[in-house]
């Protein structure tokens, strides 16, 4: 009977919390900045189910009798973050056999438990896109996630399409990273590393062509082939390319390539975007640019300028921002915005670079990015303006979820470090750029 009582009482314990659920949640008085329109003061989000279903004022939003209000005067909502290249979660992709690796799932080597996730909400990012180092032409497959709490499996994090497909795209780089010497199977110039890249896609597209041939007779498909796969999905545009790339010499092969097998492209990095801006913009490729403390560690980043944003927004290129994390922390993410606007970037378009610009690299505008009825309940409350040097970030929340709150110690711990805050995970990433998955980040 004691157990038949316990039993009773949880599951009205459940019924409770799933009818609080579907009750709307309406945070009001807060100074709200939806990216696609003007800031609005005294602002009311209202939540419903993981979606949002009504952001304004009093003027334009009505609150039902149902409705769970939460004060938040005095503080700034804006969308969650979305961050366009981070390797959280210790992700290891491609080994030393080869250069060009399209058939490896970042997937399959991310830990979703990793507490660098947890660190990633602090900073108010709610969407990354976890890519494998760049010591390769391709080191493999990226992962799209959302930042949902309480992961224990890497599925409980991805993101998926219309058709039922986790997203993601595909990680190529040029430059230094995939360079060796010696010869073997590795480039040994940037030549040479252009070359073999032509000569994957040029097969992808026999691969293709057979494939169509073939139409329903399976006697004249040709052998299954996982690379060319993964690259006949680049081909067609079902994956984007997020091409690691610095120099402007560097920048323009990225483009060349781009043009010669018209696949969809988003540059990462572009340290020097300043000196090649126009031709980024007529190319309609967006730049996700980083933002970091002390440039250097490689000559190839030596001309890295804060005036990327501006002179890529001057052009009218679509600009983002990441933190290709670990090497710049998540945890500072909004900063980006602010060192682009100290540049000479808008204030319109760093926010937008924070959010939006992102959503759309990831092919992900329709959920996320902004703050807008019918898209995920992504966002982020900052004690007061997100270009402020003195703002924090209170709260992170996915799809209507509180995932961080800086007023929980343990949280707080997370957010500020310190003795307990440590992430066994932290280093992986550089570790990885001399064993397996050469090359790592930046």
């Amino acid at each position: 009977m004691k157990h038949l009582a316990f039993y009773s009482f949880a599951m009205l314990m459940f019924a409770a919390s799933a009818i609080a659920q579907e009750r709307p949640t309406a945070f009001i008085n807060a100074r709200i900045i939806p990216i696609v329109g003007a800031p609005i003061e005294q602002g009311i989000l209202i939540v419903r189910n993981g979606k949002i279903t009504a952001v304004g004022d009093a003027r334009t939003v009505r609150l039902s009798s149902d409705v769970v209000t939460v004060d938040m005067a005095g503080k700034t909502i804006m969308p969650g973050l979305v961050d366009t290249h981070s390797h959280a979660g210790s992700p290891a992709g491609a080994d030393g056999s080869a250069p060009i690796q399209p058939d490896v799932r970042i997937l399959d080597s991310v830990n979703a438990r990793a507490m660098s996730f947890q660190r990633v909400q602090s900073g108010g990012i709610t969407t990354v896109n976890v890519m494998p180092g760049s010591g390769h032409l391709d080191s493999g497959q990226t992962l799209y996630l959302k930042l949902r709490d309480g992961a224990n499996k890497i599925d409980d994090l991805l993101i998926y399409d219309k058709d039922g497909r986790y997203a993601g795209g595909i990680k190529f780089a040029n430059g230094t990273n995939p360079i060796r010497a010696g010869g073997g199977t590795f480039p040994g110039t940037r030549a040479k590393s252009a070359a073999l890249v032509r000569e994957q896609f040029i097969k992808a597209r026999e691969y293709r062509d057979k494939v169509k041939a073939a139409g329903n007779d399976k006697s004249k498909l040709p052998a299954r082939d996982l690379a060319m796969e993964a690259l006949v999905e680049v081909l067609e545009g079902k994956k984007v390319v997020h091409f690691h790339t610095h120099r402007h010499d560097d920048v323009m092969t990225a483009l060349r390539l781009q043009k010669e097998f018209g696949f969809r492209i988003v540059l990462q990095h572009v340290s020097e975007a300043w000196k090649v801006a126009d031709e980024i913009a007529k190319a309609k490729a967006p730049a996700s640019i980083i933002f970091i403390d002390s440039p250097g560690g490689k000559l190839e980043t030596m001309d890295i300028d804060f005036r990327n944003g501006a002179a890529l927004e001057k052009a009218g290129a679509l600009v983002g921002f990441h933190t290709d994390d670990g090497i710049t922390d998540s945890r500072w993410f909004l900063r980006s915005g602010g060192l682009a606007m100290r540049a000479g970037m808008s204030r319109d378009k760093a926010l937008y670079a924070l959010t939006m610009a992102g959503a759309i690299m990831l092919d992900l505008q329709d959920r996320v990015g902004s703050l807008e009825a019918g898209k995920d309940a992504d966002f982020v409350v900052l004690s007061g303006d997100p270009l402020s040097v003195y703002t924090h970030v209170l709260e992170t929340w996915v799809e209507g979820k509180k995932v961080f709150d800086r007023s929980d110690p343990k949280d707080y711990l997370i957010a500020v470090g310190g003795k307990g805050a440590g992430d066994a995970d932290m280093h992986v990433h550089e570790l990885n750029c001399f064993d397996g998955d050469i090359g790592g980040g930046n």
